[in-house]
C-alpha cells in the first residue's frame, strides 16, 4: 500500500496541494503558505503525512499527523 498525505508542490508561480498518488491538483493557493496550512488541516483529518517541497520541486520538510510508533524508554 502506498504512503498516503498531501503534497504541497509549486505549480507556475503558484502553490498546489496534492494528494499523494494523484497528478491533479485538489486546490491551488497564490502563496506556499496558505497551501500550507489547507494540506496541514487535510493531512490532520486524515491522519496522514504532509510533505512540503521548495520552488525546485524537492521535498524539504515533512510533517506527521498519523498514528506514529511509541518511542519506548532504553
Amino acid at each position: 500500500m502506498a504512503a498516503k498525505g498531501q503534497h504541497v508542490v509549486p505549480s507556475g508561480g503558484r502553490w498546489s496541494v496534492r494528494e499523494a498518488g494523484s497528478s491533479r491538483a485538489s486546490r491551488t493557493f497564490s502563496t506556499q503558505d496558505e497551501a500550507i496550512e489547507a494540506a496541514r488541516k487535510i493531512a490532520k483529518s486524515e491522519g496522514t503525512e504532509l510533505y512540503i517541497h521548495g520552488t525546485n520541486g524537492r521535498i524539504r520538510d515533512r510533517r506527521s499527523y498519523g498514528n506514529d510508533p511509541v518511542r519506548s524508554k532504553g
